[in-house]
This record gives structure tokens, sequence and C-alpha cells, in this order.
């Protein structure tokens, strides 16, 4: 089975990091990583969201959408805040490459200075190039440092 891991120490405690996947305005503006932007078109903080996520530069080939977007249909399969975060994630696609469910896995360790973050993505579709999609998650955990450090998550 793939499984791939990223991981980020952040330092704020794991309620007020949680608290970052809660808020749609805030969850909306730090998820997509580096390179794309997201809109979200439902938002349920305990049972998931469906978001477009558009590329600033599509990459050849394009999306897994259209040529310059993919979208994600999220359950939120368990939600204990603020430890643990499931989700099961589907890509809407024409392509049979994207096909299949993906469980994320985030979870929150306290430690004496913050939380460290761990995202453990598995079943991610053949499609998805294990490289990038690490990068992403190292990119997306980056961004949720500085909205959780820099203080707009209150």
């Amino acid at each position: 089975m793939r499984v791939e891991r990223a991981t980020r120490h952040i330092t704020a405690d794991p309620e007020r990091v949680f608290r970052a996947f809660t808020d749609p305005d805030l969850f909306v503006a730090w998820i997509p990583p580096e390179g794309m932007t997201g809109r979200l078109e439902e938002f349920d903080p305990e049972r998931g969201y469906r978001m477009v996520l558009r590329y600033e530069n599509p990459p050849e080939g394009g999306g897994k959408a259209t040529l310059d977007t993919d979208v994600s249909v999220v359950r939120r399969v368990l939600v204990d805040p603020p430890r643990t975060l499931v989700e099961e994630v589907d890509f809407p696609s024409g392509d049979p490459s994207f096909a299949g469910t993906m469980r994320m896995t985030w979870t929150f360790q306290p430690e004496v200075t913050g939380t460290l973050v761990t995202i453990e993505a598995t079943n991610a579709p053949a499609g998805i190039d294990q490289d990038v999609h690490v990068g992403a998650m190292i990119s997306s955990l980056a961004q949720l440092a500085r909205a959780v450090e820099h203080g707009t998550v209150g």
C-alpha cells in the first residue's frame, strides 16, 4: 500500500492548530499548496467539504478535473479535537488514474514548545505523483504554520 507522510513542528498548542481545520475562511487560506488557490463549494467542520483548487501554472497534461483545476470531495470520518482528524478524499475526474479513495490522517501531538503535526496519506491514486504529493503536503504544513504562528488563528 502506498503511504506518504509529512510532519512539521508548529509553535502553538494543539487546540489552536486544530481550529485552523474548522474555520472555513482560514482553512481555505492555508490548505492549498503553494502555486494553487482554493474555493470551498461546501464546508462542514464535522462532515467534510468540497474544494476546487486552481493551479496558477497548470501542470503539463492539466489538472485532475479540468486543464487548470483539481476537485477534492472530502468526508471527515473521525474528528477528535485536538488530537486527530481522518478524512477520505475522492477526486472527481474523467481519468481513471485518479479513481479510488485516499485516506488522510492528521495527528496533533503536544510538545513542550508547540505541536507536532503529521499528515499520513494512504491509498493515493496512481495518477498522483508521489514526490509532487509529498511536496504539496509539506507546502500546506508550512502555510498552516504561518497562519497559526502569526496570529491569523484566534
